[in-house]
């Protein structure tokens, strides 16, 4: 008899637990991998997402915006230089979440 119960996703190695999200969030969370410079940097990028999210139900605590055409979820790993471009973006009056949404996909 198979149970009513759908069984919670594995963690996988090293013991991340895996965060559930709608098909909508994964797909834009695997889609903002392109945006990484480097070719090793972007194949990372997907692993990361492979490991942490399975697609299962819309999850409300998933940090997602869109700025200027750009759709991202969840933290976002920024390198020195776009850091910085966050910090002057900010002083000149852009809200941190846009500057980094803006700083990640086109610096």
């Amino acid at each position: 008899m198979r149970s009513a119960y759908r069984q919670a996703p594995s963690p996988p190695e090293g013991g991340i637990e895996r965060q559930e999200v709608s098909q909508e969030q994964y797909d834009v969370l695997v889609g903002q991998c392109r945006y990484p410079k480097t070719g090793q940097a972007r194949a990372r990028c997907r692993a990361q997402v492979r490991a942490k999210y399975v697609v299962g139900a819309f999850n409300p605590a998933l940090d997602c915006r869109t700025y200027s055409g750009v759709s991202v979820c969840g933290p976002l790993e920024l390198s020195a230089a776009q850091r910085a471009c966050v910090e002057e973006s900010v002083g000149g009056g852009l809200t941190r979440r846009r500057a980094e949404v803006e700083c990640y996909a086109f610096r």
